[in-house]
């Protein structure tokens, strides 16, 4: 994929700059390594494998050997986090990931999620009913094949359900033995709280990238508090900065992809920072984990970090 196309991936919102709420700077956010739970360690870029499915995030994908492919390569370049859920595909990443890497190497930790269900291709609604997700934790340790799952997230919080009585099931299957840690998803810091009331919160993923840091103070909650973040659509879905932007200049000055830089900015802008970029190709895999060892310069990750606002100035002044 071409850096202009790929620059389009990259949207100019709203974001709150750097430095203005955050104890964390980006030199600091240097250790390649995060302990999930505090036992748990991986390489702080992981695998997101929702793209592994259908179109729409529905079924199986169009050619099953290559998705298969794609897991294994991720794992074969020291991937040791893979994140998916019950509702991609349904089912179909859980058991692709089963097919694919079963038995498991050492260390690789699987996290899952359930609490969404899927009423057709690109439909997505919130069940939180405590029934519900204990029977969800059931069936993915039988399609992923465990005993136990590492990271078990709520994928959505159900607001037809209180949040405790969500998490409290999760709690009993923790007790269990069939949870080792739990984590949340698109929360804002008064959420996590109660959360944390009910039981112990090792994580939360929440969308974010260069130009979408609507939850920012998520982000900084979970640097204070030492909880993993996994940002999801990490390098920014399909909106996107304008091809010929400092971002593709960059990138070219790296001989890397804006999706690399992308990657990079997150990984230097907090050290509880754990993307999870999902792909169907192997090469985008390949490049993405290649992001890891990419470095930017203080001023180099600055002029990235104001991209956003400029985005928004742009935006406003077409209004």
């Amino acid at each position: 994929m071409s850096l202009a196309s790929g620059a389009t991936l990259l949207v100019g919102r709203s974001a709150t700059m750097f430095g203005a709420t955050s104890s964390t700077t980006p030199s600091l956010a240097t250790n390649s390594v995060w302990k999930l739970g505090g036992d748990l360690p991986v390489n702080r870029l992981g695998f997101g494998a929702m793209r592994i499915t259908g179109e729409g995030i529905w079924g199986w994908p169009p050619d099953r050997d290559n998705a298969l492919k794609v897991l294994k390569r991720a794992v074969e370049l020291g991937v040791n986090l893979i994140d998916t859920a019950d509702a991609y595909g349904p089912e179909v990443s859980e058991l692709l990931i089963a097919e694919a890497l079963y038995p498991y190497p050492a260390g690789l930790v699987i996290a899952t999620k359930g609490g969404n269900t899927r009423p057709g291709p690109d439909q997505w609604v919130p069940d939180g009913r405590p029934e519900y997700l204990k029977r969800c934790v059931e069936k993915s340790l039988k399609r992923l094949r465990l005993e136990r799952i590492d990271l078990y997230q709520l994928h959505r919080i159900d607001p037809k359900v209180p949040m405790e009585e969500s998490l409290g099931a999760l709690k009993e299957m923790q007790t269990a033995g069939k949870i080792r840690h739990v984590g949340l998803s698109e929360v804002a810091p008064d959420e996590i709280e109660r959360a944390r009331k009910v039981l112990p919160i090792v994580s939360v993923q929440n969308r974010y990238n260069i130009a979408d840091r609507k939850w920012e103070k998520t982000l900084v909650y979970c640097e204070k508090e030492n909880l993993g973040f996994m940002p999801w659509s990490p390098v920014g879905g399909k909106r996107g900065l304008k091809p010929g932007d400092a971002l593709e200049a960059l990138a070219k000055a790296h001989s890397a992809t804006v999706y690399q830089l992308a990657l990079a900015w997150l990984l230097q802008r907090s050290p509880v920072m754990l993307p999870i970029p999902g792909t169907s190709s192997v090469a985008h895999v390949e490049e993405n984990v290649a992001a890891a060892k990419l470095k930017l310069s203080p001023q180099e990750w600055k002029t990235i970090d104001a991209l956003a606002g400029e985005g928004k100035e742009k935006l406003e002044s077409k209004k």
